[in-house]
């Protein structure tokens, strides 16, 4: 009578150890998703004044940031051509 041959054991796959720790894709994710909410906020036209203010007090410390209502009335008149301006793309 023979023995069965037990299954041979699979190759090691190239980063699974890494796979099998706790990892930061949770954050990564998080990321992901506010880029993605950056983005639309962008395509439709919506200011985003928290990345504004972070980067007023990243680069230009010294100066004061504009209120949300005056970032958002200069986005508009930049958009929309306000102050006198024709706002168009051509």
């Amino acid at each position: 009578m023979s023995t069965p041959l037990a299954p041979p054991s699979p190759a090691p796959v190239p980063g699974a150890a890494e796979a099998a720790q706790p990892s930061a894709w949770p954050q990564e994710l998080g990321r992901a998703g506010r880029y993605l909410a950056q983005s639309l906020r962008l395509m439709i036209g919506l200011p985003d004044y928290g990345n504004y203010v972070r980067h007023m007090e990243a680069t230009h410390p010294e100066q004061r940031p504009m209120s949300y209502e005056e970032f958002f009335r200069e986005r508009q008149d930049a958009r929309y051509g306000g102050r006198g301006r024709i706002g168009r793309c051509c």
